[in-house]
């Protein structure tokens, strides 16, 4: 009795996956991917996006479909930020990328690339003071400025503890001194003692050259 029972529920459970199995092919149309050609990748499963989860890229890409696994997984080459990622994917996570129709849409062919306006090499204009640090080893105080040209990174500077402006009496018409922090130690007898960060600026006829401090 108990063998003719578990003979009846195996065939039972044998039919019931022949069945799902040939239903799920029935009903499943394959997109047939070809090796060479571009991709999508959905970003159901990418943790490493930032920003807010409604304002995410459904699909992230374009990525070239290198190898198929299969009927369902394909192997993709991802960029350098997805290179933690496995390069296998299923298909249901795979979407073939359509490019646009220049007759339909003819301004996504057209590009307007910015390009940022580069200061002259050797002129460095400090815009912003990001962090300050103490360096016990070496007892300096250095800070961390940011340039306006944004093809200099930024970097920290030593800063100077002590600073004389009757160093710089002459030639003062011509210089141009800007502060970004200070605080006044000593004024007197037409001396100012300031402890800071200081940009210095001095035109000539020819050309300006800026001295940082």
């Amino acid at each position: 009795m108990l063998d003719k029972a578990r003979n009846h529920a195996v065939r039972c459970m044998e039919d019931s996956f022949a069945y799902a199995k040939d239903k799920w092919y029935k009903s499943h149309a394959t997109q047939g991917f070809k090796v060479g050609e571009l991709v999508l990748l959905a970003t159901t499963n990418f943790n490493n996006i930032k920003g807010f989860k409604k304002l995410k890229d459904p699909f992230a890409g374009t990525f070239v479909n290198n190898a198929l696994h299969g009927k369902n997984a394909a192997e993709v080459e991802l960029s350098e930020e997805l290179n933690n990622k496995h390069p296998k994917f299923a298909e249901s996570l795979i979407n073939p990328y359509k490019s646009s129709d220049s007759g339909k849409f003819p301004l996504r062919n057209k590009v307007t690339q910015f390009i940022p306006p580069v200061q002259p090499s050797g002129t460095k204009k400090i815009t912003k003071v990001l962090k300050e640090r103490n360096l016990r080893t070496k007892k300096v105080r250095e800070c961390l400025v940011r340039y306006s040209d944004p093809a200099c990174e930024a970097q920290f500077l030593a800063e100077r503890t002590y600073l004389n402006l009757q160093n710089f009496s002459e030639g003062s018409e011509n210089l141009e001194i800007t502060i970004l922090k200070s605080n006044i130690l000593f004024s007197g007898g037409g001396n100012v003692i300031l402890r800071g960060i200081f940009i210095y600026t001095k035109t000539t006829t020819n050309n300006k050259t800026m001295i940082q401090s």
